[in-house]
Parts: C-alpha cells; sequence; structure tokens
C-alpha cells in the first residue's frame, strides 16, 4: 500500500456526512505522511442529492478522480447509492456499507420501487463486504448525526493508518461541541470494521 496509489470512493444522499467524511479521510491520511488528493464528482451536495467523493492517497498522487473501475474501497452511506456505484470498482474490492435507505424521489412519486436484497446482491458481486448499523450505532454514541464518523471508523480498519492519526484528524475537524460524541461513534465503528461480509449491529 505505501507506493501505490489507494482509491477509495464515498457515496451517498447529500445531508448523511459525506463531505465530512472525505474531509476527515484525507487529513488522516496527510497527518500519515501520503499525497492526498480529494474531489466531489456526481450530484449536489444538498440535501437529498446524490453525493460522490473521491479520496486518493499513496506516495504521489496527480489526479483527485478515481479512474472507472479501479476503486479499492467504497464507503457507502446508503443502500441503493452504493449498489449504484459498484461499477466504479475494481475487481475484489472491499465495500462498507451503512444499512439505510433512503427512497430516491423516484420512488417517493411511485414512478419506481426500492430494490429489495440489495445487501445480498452486493455481496455476491464484493465478497469482501460489510455491512454495518450506522445509524444504530451513533445513536448508543449519543447522536444518529454520527453515523458518518461509525462508518469512519469501520472503514478506518481496512487501511494502515494507526489510531492516534484517525483520533487527530477527528480532533481536528471536528467541532469540539460534537467531538466526544464523534470520537465514542468512531471506536463503534472501528469494532464493526473488524468483521467481514456480515452485519455488525
Amino acid at each position: 500500500m505505501d507506493n501505490a496509489i489507494t482509491n477509495i470512493l464515498l457515496v451517498g444522499v447529500g445531508g448523511q456526512g459525506i463531505l465530512l467524511a472525505s474531509e476527515i479521510l484525507s487529513e488522516a491520511f496527510m497527518l500519515a505522511g501520503f499525497d492526498v488528493k480529494k474531489s466531489e464528482i456526481h450530484g449536489m451536495s444538498q440535501r437529498g442529492g446524490s453525493v460522490v467523493s473521491h479520496v486518493r492517497f499513496g506516495k504521489e498522487v496527480f489526479s483527485p478522480v478515481v479512474p472507472e473501475g479501479q476503486g479499492d474501497i467504497l464507503f457507502g452511506f446508503e443502500l441503493l447509492e452504493t449498489y449504484r456505484y459498484l461499477s466504479l470498482l475494481k475487481p475484489g474490492a472491499t465495500v462498507v456499507a451503512n444499512d439505510y435507505k433512503i427512497a430516491p424521489p423516484s420512488v417517493l412519486l411511485g414512478q419506481a420501487v426500492y430494490p429489495q436484497a440489495l445487501p445480498e446482491k452486493i455481496k455476491a458481486k464484493f465478497p469482501d463486504f460489510l455491512l454495518v448499523d450506522g445509524q444504530g450505532l451513533a445513536l448508543q454514541a449519543g447522536d444518529v448525526r454520527a453515523a458518518n464518523t461509525v462508518m469512519l471508523g469501520a472503514v478506518s480498519k481496512r487501511l494502515q493508518i494507526a489510531e492516534e492519526v484517525w483520533q487527530k484528524a477527528l480532533e481536528k475537524m471536528v467541532p469540539k461541541r460534537a467531538l466526544e460524541i464523534n470520537l465514542k461513534a468512531f471506536a463503534m465503528g472501528t469494532r464493526g470494521g473488524r468483521t467481514r461480509g456480515q452485519l455488525f449491529q
């Protein structure tokens, strides 16, 4: 991992804290001594819109955009959005997804039906798949809005970055009033990040 570029994709819906999560990821990689490039590519970050953020790190990174089919880790905050972007991953990639559904406008308007059995479909394509109860664990930590930090904790166990580096990144990027809850949420996520191919809750 030290010499290669690692490609991470964060996908979900506006209002889920994806952009903050990508900022914390980037900060952690920089603190660990890596070159980092980050970009938001698709959709709008306002509440309800589709959001895709690319984070790339390595010894030297030139482009902020993950080439299609080259993603190493897909970090999904919503199940349907996670499934939609599987094509960006390379074979054998890792998928860490929040067990959470947000109906898109087409479903709300009765023009489509939310797909069933998405976790099973994702796991069939990418066996290294972890489904995390982000909302439930965040609630246990003290605030459901910390689900993004729960997910960060789960993803952190797939990355060779020291725990103290993650803590420094959180301390720098999270507002002080929310830091204690977010540190707790991150720790809960790390416990989920050690289990592969199953639901952690």
